[in-house]
């Protein structure tokens, strides 16, 4: 029986471009264009620090959640999710104080739809970047049965 490990370690880098823009990096995956967001003066249509902290706990529910499902054997008809986290200035500055998950989730039936509801929250409680930040996290899963428009 194969033992696997129980520590990963992720690298990336990040190069400055000049001004308030960067690229960041990792081997084998594709470089992204980063800045300051426009709210601190940035420039605009580019990806900030703020845009991946809250894409990466929503990337994560979802990722989570395909895991789980694959395991439950539920096969969603589609998976859609919003995300919005609020930055807040403290009197240690500023700091993500919540994020808030919307995701929509299509079934074909109403058991698949009671599954994906567990699922779903089951995925959220496990999520390691949502266990791994200090800003609460909310859920608000949608479960949609199929109807004919979703072939």
């Amino acid at each position: 029986m194969e033992v696997r490990s129980k520590t990963y370690t992720y690298k990336t880098s990040v190069r400055w471009e000049g001004e308030k823009r960067g690229t960041i990096a990792t081997q084998g995956k594709t470089d992204i264009s980063v800045a300051t967001p426009p709210e601190f003066k940035g420039p605009e249509g580019i990806w900030s620090p703020e845009d991946l902290f809250v894409a990466s706990v929503n990337t994560c529910l979802m990722t989570t959640f395909l895991a789980l499902i694959d395991r439950a054997g539920l096969i969603p008809v589609e998976y859609q999710s919003d995300a919005e986290g609020k930055l807040e200035l403290g009197s240690t500055g500023f700091s993500f104080t919540e994020v808030t998950l919307r995701p929509t989730i299509v079934v074909k039936t109403e058991e698949d739809r009671t599954k994906a509801r567990e699922l779903i929250e089951k995925a959220e409680k496990n999520c390691l970047i949502s266990n791994s930040i200090k800003s609460q996290v909310h859920l608000e899963a949608t479960i949609v049965l199929q109807t004919p428009s979703h072939n």
